[in-house]
């Protein structure tokens, strides 16, 4: 069996556990599950209805970037129409995870781009995860930023002391912490692609939209200063066919928005050739003062800079931060 079909099964498949979990939970609670797809379906209620306030307001909302709102909330509102969405749901204010997203890693995974590479930076959304699986299984080391960037930095995993029952824990949020390595800012790295989530991309021009936090341009910011990568490191998103849109408009984007290179779909390959430049570091005067203040690696950057240099570095205006998404109770799904 070659390496894509044990991929495939790895996520398709369940594990013999959660066989016998899935049993207990049929045959002692039948109702469990129309429970959770009943809180999902109000979760999602409110998700829309939060989201059209959102969207409106973004309507009279002269910052830049507002009228990003509107597209993320028709993508997010047609993937649970659709029901291309998956758990967790509702994928409101999340990087959506989404039916073929092992498929479309696996698109990935026969590229030469990720054949060479030996170090990979992935995001840590749960659609990504496919692709977090396929890179230990490849024999290449992960770098995954820990969630959020709220308590630390990125993590450095191995795959050379695991077995394939640690890969697969490795690749949870649970996982990152127990077999990562925590970098510092001053680790001396090369990342030889990236792999980041999105919301919306146009296959044409390579925008994209994540779901409004900036976590992914800071962690590329980060990852620019560090010298870790530079203008060349391919960037790559995958996502389902109907996140690709085409009314981003590319001279409306912001001097920190990251474009993608490469586009992998459950059923396509999109090479973008994008032309829209990438972020040369940290914009910190386009930093909140609320945003800074929700990811201390960030403020531990700033007084370092600040030290070695003697300027005090000017952040951004205030902002108001996004909400941030609902999720189904674990318990109550079974998940």
């Amino acid at each position: 069996m070659n390496l894509g079909s044990r991929i495939h099964q790895a996520w398709v498949v369940s594990k013999p556990a959660s066989r016998s979990r899935a049993r207990l939970r049929s045959d002692s609670a039948p109702d469990v599950d129309a429970q959770a797809e009943a809180e999902r379906k109000r979760l999602d209620s409110e998700a829309r209805e939060a989201m059209k306030v959102v969207a409106e307001q973004s309507q009279a909302d002269d910052r830049p970037g507002a009228w990003k709102w509107q597209i993320r909330k028709r993508v997010w509102d047609l993937l649970e129409a659709e029901d291309i969405a998956k758990m967790p749901r509702p994928v409101h204010h999340r990087i959506p995870n989404f039916q073929g997203a092992e498929l479309a890693a696996d698109k990935l995974r026969k590229m030469p781009v990720f054949e060479d590479a030996k170090c990979v930076k992935v995001n840590p959304d749960t659609p990504q995860k496919p692709v977090r699986y396929m890179t230990l299984r490849g024999m290449k080391k992960l770098l995954v930023p820990q969630p959020r960037l709220r308590t630390g930095f990125f993590s450095m995993l191995d795959p050379a002391s695991m077995n394939d029952r640690d890969m697969r824990e490795a690749v949870t949020q649970t996982g990152f912490r127990k077999f990562g390595k925590p970098l510092g800012l001053d680790a001396k790295l090369k990342v030889d692609l990236i792999v980041i989530g999105s919301v919306a991309v146009d296959p044409k021009t390579g925008a994209r939209l994540g779901k409004g936090e900036g976590f992914a341009e800071l962690e590329y910011g980060m990852l620019r200063f560090m010298g870790a990568i530079d203008d060349s490191t391919l960037i790559v998103t995958t996502v389902h066919d109907k996140q690709l849109v085409d009314e981003i408009q590319s001279d409306k984007l912001l001097i920190h928005d990251v474009p993608v290179d490469v586009i992998c779909t459950p059923t396509q390959v999109i090479f973008t050739n994008t032309t829209i430049p990438k972020p040369t570091g940290i914009y910190w005067d386009r930093l909140s003062p609320e945003k800074l203040n929700q990811i201390r690696i960030l403020q531990q950057l700033k007084r370092q800079i600040e030290n070695e240099t003697g300027v005090a570095l000017t952040l951004g205006p205030s902002e108001r931060l996004p909400p941030t998404a609902q999720r189904v109770n674990q318990r109550t799904s079974g998940r």
